[in-house]
């Protein structure tokens, strides 16, 4: 079988390696297509290919109608909303793809945003510690479990919400179970996301939830910009001046946002969660672990689209 690695942004060359040794030693070829600049070079690239690893780059309608003898897509990462699963499905195409590779790096830059922005964003001026402080976890999976973990560490109090866990999976890591999330969000000065951009979720966290924040409020978000309704953000900074905004992945106003409100937001340049060595080679290897082990064995134990 043919499996294309298709990365805008490629993978380290550590993770192409391993890439290469694990599809090989399934029997195997690998393709690579990295750094690549237009729509049509994925096109082209895909005709061919029986299986296809991704990072963040757009699978369409378009590029699986192009790829006659695909079998298998693996997004290298958790998110997958950058494939288009009804086309897949239709076509009988296994989408998966590899939780818990990145969750480290998220949890990790998720308390670093938190400091950050206790300590005015690393400027001249008096800020405060994070100990002591209650931070609320919005879904508790993968990473939202290690962010726990790792803000208990550091001395906080830790509260989540998520309606698809136990509250006793919460209680047995030290965490408080949150009644509903407009609890969550009036108890605590960060609230950390960690939700999928669904159909319920988007433009979900907007002014009401917003300002029932404790006074100098914090909301952290490194998991999707479409969780968030950007016009009741804006109005709930204008309306609290003691809250602030803290993200990986810049709001489509993100310019007028940091004009306005100055050091209360800040975005990263890029996404920035998966940006660590370990987890742009933990994610690949998993990718072409799971398309060799599906090609053996018919194993779809993550797939995320219909079956």
């Amino acid at each position: 079988m043919k499996i294309l690695v298709a990365t805008e942004k490629p993978f380290a060359a550590a993770a192409v390696s391993g890439i290469k040794e694990i599809a090989q030693a399934g029997g195997h070829d690998v393709a690579l297509l990295e750094k690549y600049t237009s729509p049509e070079q994925l096109l082209k690239a895909v005709a061919d290919a029986d299986a296809l690893i991704v990072r963040s780059d757009k699978v369409t309608r378009e590029v699986v109608n192009a790829a006659k003898n695909l079998k298998i897509v693996v997004r290298a990462g958790a998110g997958y909303d950058n494939i288009c699963l009804d086309a897949c499905t239709e076509r009988g195409i296994v989408v998966m793809n590899t939780p818990g590779q990145n969750s480290n790096a998220v949890a990790e830059l998720a308390i670093a945003m938190m400091i950050f922005m206790s300590r005015n964003c690393f400027t001249p001026g008096t800020g405060s510690e994070i100990k002591g402080k209650k931070v609320g976890i919005q879904a508790f999976g993968n990473v939202g479990k290690l962010v726990a973990a790792k803000a208990r560490a550091l001395g906080m109090e830790v509260m989540a919400f998520d309606p698809f866990v136990d509250s006793s999976v919460m209680e047995s890591e030290g965490v408080t179970p949150a009644a509903s999330v407009e609890e969550m969000y009036a108890a605590c000065d960060f609230i950390s996301l960690h939700i999928p951009a669904t159909p319920q979720t988007k433009e979900s966290i907007g002014y009401d939830l917003l300002t029932r924040m404790p006074a100098g409020g914090c909301l952290v978000n490194t998991a999707r910009k479409e969780v968030i309704n950007e016009a009741e953000l804006e109005k709930a900074l204008a309306d609290r001046p003691d809250l602030k905004y803290i993200t990986d992945i810049s709001a489509v106003h993100q310019a007028e946002l940091d004009e306005k409100f100055g050091k209360r937001v800040f975005a990263t340049p890029k996404k920035m969660g998966a940006e660590t060595a370990e987890a742009n080679i933990n994610a690949g290897l998993a990718a072409a672990r799971q398309i060799v082990e599906y090609f053996a064995t018919g194993c779809t134990r993550f797939q995320v689209n219909a079956r």
